[in-house]
């Protein structure tokens, strides 16, 4: 009877080791799938972190601008806001934005610390912003906004092999739709002043493209250069005095003082033709151009390409080729022009 109780008290120790390891595998079993999950969840993160910030990844960025316009601020906006549609969320992006209010010597500072920062990519905004970050040779990515001619700039050698870890958005001036609008808005006008600053190598080259077009096609023209802001009145006065017409490329130094170009050229009843929607809102005539949330978005396109893992060398620059023409009703009724049929479906403003 002993020998039988002892018997039984090893079975049910057995049995209760076997019940407790089997408690304790299930256990382990259900640890297993939450592993499993939090796997998958963390590589799902990885692949699809810009929909639902799974992985928790805040990225770094560096915008900077030459100077402050409402072009400028399109295209600012426009990339952040293409971001958030993509799904980058506010707490997944860390902005730090830096302005150089004009002033060429500040740029480079920005530049300079942006370059030896901590930031995951950064993003300028126009041509001598992007030509002062590609000076520095940072390891970190360049992606810029609004670039006429990246190549001419220095800041690629060809828009589909990045070779100076930068890239971005091109946009391109269509000088022959500008000055093909100038045919039907302003048909008399055949003597064209053309105000831009020299140090900037996106403006350099348009008026090059400009000039082109008006000795391809029987026009004649005059230049006034500046080389700082403090010019750019005087050189609008002169233009107005002897054009019938001033065209502006894009230009950051210009463009920042289109009200007072505009107000100039107003006054003596010279239209303006720019290069960008917003020269239009500051009182320019017209343009046909890109769209600048579009430039904006287009980099926005770029950078999340990179930050899912596609090296900056194997992304090619966009050119944006979709344009827009855009007349400013309020100049147009100042002058005295009236607005074709042919632009019924164009963008007025007032």
């Amino acid at each position: 009877m002993k020998g039988t109780k002892k018997i039984m008290t090893k079975v049910m120790a057995m049995a209760a080791a076997l019940l407790f390891a089997a408690v304790l595998f299930a256990g382990c079993g259900g640890s297993g799938e939450g592993t499993g999950s939090e796997t998958e969840s963390a590589s799902g993160g990885q692949t699809d972190e810009t929909t639902d910030g799974a992985a928790g990844k805040v990225y770094k960025i560096g915008i900077v601008q030459l100077a402050e316009n409402g072009a400028f601020t399109e295209m600012r906006e426009g990339f952040l806001n293409r971001l958030g549609e993509i799904g980058y969320t506010d707490d997944m992006l860390d902005v730090d934005y830096k302005n150089a209010q004009g002033d060429i010597g500040t740029l480079n500072t920005i530049c300079q610390d942006m370059a030896k920062s901590d930031k995951d990519i950064v993003v300028t905004v126009a041509t001598p912003a992007a030509q002062a970050y590609v000076s520095q040779e940072s390891d970190i990515p360049l992606i810029f906004i609004s670039v006429s001619d990246p190549v001419n700039a220095g800041i690629m050698h060809a828009l589909d092999t990045p070779d100076r870890n930068a890239t971005g958005s091109s946009n391109l001036v269509p000088v022959a739709n500008i000055f093909e609008m100038a045919a039907e808005l302003t048909p008399d006008a055949k003597n064209f002043g053309i105000l831009y600053n020299t140090g900037e190598a996106n403006a350099v080259s348009t008026v090059e493209n400009a000039k082109a077009y008006l000795d391809a096609n029987g026009y004649t023209y005059r230049e006034a250069t500046v080389t700082n802001s403090s010019e750019v009145q005087q050189a609008a006065e002169m233009l107005a005095s002897g054009s019938d017409a001033i065209y502006v490329p894009i230009d950051s130094m210009v463009q920042s003082a289109m009200p007072q170009v505009a107000q100039i050229a107003k006054d003596a009843g010279v239209p303006v033709y720019g290069s960008s929607p917003v020269m239009v809102l500051d009182g320019a005539l017209a343009t046909v151009s890109t769209n600048d949330t579009q430039v904006g978005a287009a980099s926005a396109d770029i950078a999340d390409k990179y930050f899912k893992g596609t090296p900056i060398a194997d992304i090619p620059a966009v050119t944006i080729r979709d344009f827009i023409s855009v007349i400013n009703k309020t100049t147009a009724d100042g002058i005295g022009v009236e607005i074709p049929a042919i632009y019924a479906d164009a963008t007025i403003v007032e």
